[in-house]
């Protein structure tokens, strides 16, 4: 047996108190008795107390709170066979963490920004595996395709400019390593979620969509920043304001989101483009696209379920009670014949 609250169980400690209340309740009333005269006496005094259904009351209360404590802990025992299914699309986020994500024409910042957005989109899925690339003038998978929400959004929630060592914003290598990730048999089911603010001078991410293209994948991009462009701010552990990146010439380094590139991705693998806005609702939208493409059974398994047996505890702790309050502490005592003319 197991229980499906076991936190409640420390409620069991009311039980030893009750118990402890009773004892001393009992023993002061013996005293009272005993500082008017003899047990003895008293009780042929007071021949309707019944102290044996006293004990049986206070033993009625006691064994209904405990079977009321352990319905609310929710005793479960008992198996039941079920088939579970799970139908959806295999999900890649690839999020840029170079430090021109650091710039903050989007408050707090482009990555921050982005971060919150992609928790909200794993929120969302239903059925689907999710997995996770970083990337920045390097790529690497940091979370495998999983069912596990929770660990997905751990993953991404460690995410920062210091994850990926090599400067830079590689998505063409991004793209080769979510296509890596993905089931290589498989022509179809297959989503990518790219989001950067796409200055990309170090990879070829066009011959990038075009592979992912040739492998039946579908890549969503969103242009994380401003066309006008922003200065990199860099900061101490405290947070506190240093300086802005400078280029070799001293220049501040203006970081410009490249929509042209994101919108040729798109297109070359059947997706969509979208720029980030601050009512942030690109991702709702790609999540929309995604319901509608056609699902793959992704898990089929059976496994067992422990029943919830707790009604039967609660209904021997209200017999408990209802008995108790019903049950009466006075004896019935017999009407003697005291004569005919008495």
């Amino acid at each position: 047996m197991k229980f499906g609250n076991p936190e409640l169980l420390w409620l069991l400690w009311l039980v030893p108190v009750v118990i402890l209340f009773y004892i001393i309740s009992f023993r002061r009333k013996r005293k009272i008795l005993q500082a008017f005269g003899s047990l003895e006496l008293m009780e042929k005094l007071t021949p309707t107390v019944s102290k044996g259904k006293q004990r049986l009351k206070a033993i009625l209360v006691v064994g209904g709170l405990s079977f009321l404590l352990l319905s609310l802990a929710r005793p479960q025992y008992g198996k039941r066979l079920r088939m579970m299914k799970r139908k959806g699309v295999d999900i890649l986020i690839c999020l840029d963490t170079s430090k021109s994500m650091l710039a903050e024409d989007i408050k707090p910042n482009r990555l921050e920004r982005a971060k919150h957005e992609l928790s909200g989109l794993i929120d969302k899925l239903r059925g689907d595996r999710v997995g996770i690339v970083a990337f920045a003038g390097d790529a690497f998978l940091e979370c495998p395709l999983t069912l596990d929400y929770g660990a997905a959004k751990m993953f991404l929630d460690i995410l920062d400019p210091d994850i990926i060592p090599t400067p830079g914003t590689a998505i063409g290598k991004a793209i080769k390593s979510a296509l890596g990730a993905f089931n290589q048999r498989e022509r179809k089911y297959k989503v990518i979620v790219l989001l950067t603010d796409g200055e990309d001078h170090q990879s070829d991410p066009i011959g990038a969509a075009k592979e992912a293209s040739q492998e039946g994948v579908r890549i969503y991009t969103v242009g994380i920043g401003s066309p006008q462009g922003a200065p990199i701010p860099l900061r101490d552990e405290s947070g506190r304001l240093l300086k802005y990146k400078k280029d070799k010439k001293g220049q501040t380094v203006m970081s410009k989101l490249d929509e042209l590139t994101l919108e040729k991705i798109a297109l070359l693998t059947d997706g969509k483009y979208y720029r980030s806005t601050t009512g942030g609702m690109e991702l709702d939208k790609i999540y929309e696209e995604i319901s509608k493409l056609e699902k793959k059974e992704l898990k089929s398994r059976q496994y067992s379920q422990y029943e919830d047996r707790y009604q039967y505890f609660l209904f021997v702790a209200i017999l408990a009670l209802m008995a108790e309050g019903l049950l009466s502490d006075r004896r019935r005592r017999k009407a003697e014949w005291e004569g005919r003319f008495a």
